[in-house]
């Protein structure tokens, strides 16, 4: 567990499965992500069971200030030899509005400061503006775009590639701490 002014990140229970793919398999959950089907619970808990044994994979709950469960928090492809990652999240249905931000710093703080990375990467569908902006916010840099990357539905469409570096994150965490502190007053 993770403890942090923001909230926390914590191991997932395995009695919170069926609350997370409940999360997942949300509309607009699912318009923003690769796979959009619904999620089967024996799928479901073939990927829990598949992430017991992963090297490159972590997953977490976010845990707000008042201690309810929110977000699920996830690392993947990392790569401890070079030290880098994706990650991403979504919300579940009882996220307040702005806690993104929230959640944001903390996953970004564990990549940079538990994980140790030297650099962490997110990919965004093109057409999620929201969730660009934000993530230019806390510092991520547009790296490139993959035109017409991802089938989605009957048309292809763009996939943003951004990156932060630990040495961005350091400048840029403690604006980014002041502006969330100013949130919570």
């Amino acid at each position: 567990m993770i403890s942090k002014s923001f909230g926390l990140l914590r191991e997932i229970k395995t009695s919170e499965l069926e609350l997370i793919r409940g999360w997942r398999n949300r509309d607009d959950v699912r318009l923003n992500m690769y796979g959009r089907h619904e999620i089967t619970k024996p799928e479901h808990h073939a990927w829990w069971e598949s992430l017991k044994s992963s090297k490159d994979k972590k997953y977490f709950i976010y845990e707000s200030m008042d201690g309810n469960a929110v977000a699920v928090v996830y690392f993947t492809q990392i790569n401890r030899k070079d030290k880098n990652a994706f990650w991403g999240f979504y919300l579940g249905d009882c996220a307040a509005k702005g806690v993104g931000a929230f959640v944001e710093y903390v996953a970004v703080d564990y990549a940079f400061n538990v994980l140790g990375l030297h650099k962490l990467n997110c990919e965004v569908l093109a057409f999620n503006i929201p969730v660009l902006k934000m993530h230019a916010k806390f510092g991520f840099e547009n790296e490139g775009v993959f035109r017409e990357q991802h089938l989605y539905d009957d048309s292809y469409i763009d996939i943003c590639r951004l990156g932060i570096l630990k040495s961005d994150w350091v400048s840029c965490s403690k604006m980014m701490y002041k502006r969330l502190c100013k949130l919570i007053k």
